[in-house]
């Protein structure tokens, strides 16, 4: 456990921690790519969030671990969202926000990062997010 002399810190950096190393294991990459696992729970997060109502949104926050939770809200408008897009769209955003090289294809990473915030929220509330997103960007979040 990562100690910061607050319980409820060291919590939320350890569930981060482990978010993170389940997108680097999903990815093959070693633990020294920690910034690129971090770019990637940043870029899917943000896409998804702005394609959620701002309802969604908050309903998905709430059982994020606090450290995503803080990520997940940076720099966003709830007065531009949602923002309408479909699979292509949305991967293209992603692959624009993901500052390292993900090759021709980065859809496997965008399942990474959704598969492990997946693991973290209730499934009732996955199912919510994936009913309230276009069928075929339904599909990437599964």
């Amino acid at each position: 456990m990562a100690e910061t002399g607050f319980s409820s810190f060291s919590t939320t950096v350890d569930k981060t921690n482990r978010v993170l190393k389940e997108i680097e294991e999903a990815n093959a990459w070693p633990r020294e790519r920690r910034n690129e696992s971090y770019a990637a729970l940043r870029a899917v997060s943000h896409a998804l969030r702005d394609r959620l109502t701002v309802e969604e949104t908050a309903h998905l926050a709430a059982q994020l671990p606090m450290l995503i939770r803080g990520l997940y809200y940076e720099g966003w408008n709830p007065a531009r969202v949602p923002v309408k897009m479909n699979k292509e769209q949305f991967l293209e955003r992603v692959r624009r926000d993901f500052p390292f090289d993900v090759g021709d294809d980065v859809e496997p990473l965008v399942h990474s990062v959704l598969r492990s915030l997946s693991l973290h929220i209730t499934d009732g509330e996955w199912k919510n997010i994936k009913s309230s997103v276009p069928k075929g960007l339904a599909a990437v979040l599964n």
